[in-house]
């Protein structure tokens, strides 16, 4: 058992360094939505100048930022959570909870989300879908981020599960900033 959970434990290292590794270039999208926008508005209002292509990456780039980086959140435990009575418990409980947690709700939503929206994208993908605004982009790029979005954090959801079993086997602290460390 011991052997099958170190095994579990490098897969989640690989998982959470997948997950690093597009966190840091999503932060990039953030400067981009932004000096996007800027430059659109003022284009907009100080030439009259304006363009559906502009407004719509905008809004790609915006949801591009909270589905790839849903993953990289998760790992650092920054998704919101009533902590009035979680923050209260043990590290052994919260550990227990958030392994049911991850294993009832976060990874069947996940991964039902991330299965069910393949088609929303191939569909998108077989007739190139483009938007019905003047101007505006195709459809297809944006549907893509869906599953890999929801498949991001279902894999990361993966790891810490696998790192909450490891936390309550005595293989990792009870510690998510620790957790990171080792696994």
């Amino acid at each position: 058992m011991r052997g099958l959970l170190a095994l579990g434990l490098q897969f989640a290292r690989a998982i959470d360094a997948l997950n690093e590794a597009v966190g840091r270039g999503v932060k990039w999208l953030v400067l981009a939505a932004t000096l996007i926008s800027a430059g659109n508005a003022a284009l907009r209002y100080g030439f009259g100048l304006s363009s559906n292509a502009w407004l719509e990456l905008q809004w790609y780039l915006f949801a591009l930022i909270f589905l790839l980086g849903a993953g990289y959140t998760l790992k650092h435990n920054g998704h919101v959570r009533i902590d009035v009575i979680y923050g209260r418990l043990g590290p052994r409980t919260q550990a227990w909870i958030d392994l049911f947690g991850g294993v009832l709700f976060l990874l069947p939503v996940a991964g039902l989300m991330a299965w069910f929206s393949w088609s929303v994208f191939a569909e998108s993908w077989a007739i190139q879908e483009v938007s019905a605004d003047s101007g505006g982009l195709l459809r297809w790029p944006i549907k893509l981020a869906l599953p890999l979005g929801f498949g991001l954090l279902f894999l990361q959801g993966l790891a810490e599960t696998i790192k909450r079993a490891g936390m309550l086997a005595g293989q990792l602290p009870y510690s998510n900033e620790q957790a990171e460390e080792v696994a």
